[in-house]
């Protein structure tokens, strides 16, 4: 996979795990922002269990360019949060022209409680097909708090 911090040059990630899409050769990550310690790669190769974070606080975005049109069937979203209680949105989007325009997947919003709730998986079936595009985009604090947006794990089927 090749990725890039908006505003930077592209780097290299390892394979995924079976039974999800191996995103390496299909696609380039394109971020606002990630903290050195938690790079996106975290997030999208199974096993490593550090998670992509942002480097900055507010709204941030994660973007998918695959380089052939996809069909995917299930997305998976793992939010983790540990230490500080904070509603969170994100929305997920899908564009099957590359980028010209986008379609709403899921819109939502819950609250991260530590160390009642510290963890949110969203688990979605979907049948999109052309897919050129996937992109996520966070709000960590709603109330415009300091929050670092964060995500555990992104998986495509």
């Amino acid at each position: 996979m090749r990725k890039r911090i908006i505003g930077h040059d592209p780097g290299a990630v390892a394979a995924a795990e079976p039974g999800w899409i191996d995103l390496e050769p299909l696609a380039e990550v394109e971020i606002t922002s990630e903290d050195v310690d938690h790079p996106i790669e975290s997030a999208l190769i199974p096993g490593i269990t550090s998670g992509w974070r942002a480097a900055e606080p507010g709204e941030q975005t994660i973007r998918l360019w695959f380089d052939e049109p996809l069909r995917l069937k299930r997305i998976q979203l793992l939010f983790q949060e540990g230490e500080q209680g904070r509603t969170q949105e994100f929305v997920l989007r899908w564009s099957p022209d590359g980028g010209q325009s986008y379609r709403e997947i899921v819109r939502q919003q819950y609250n991260f409680n530590p160390p009642e709730t510290a963890r949110e998986i969203e688990d979605y079936n979907v049948d999109l097909d052309g897919v050129t595009a996937l992109e996520l985009k966070i709000v960590p604090d709603i109330s415009g708090g300091d929050a670092l947006a964060s995500l555990a794990q992104l998986r495509v089927a």
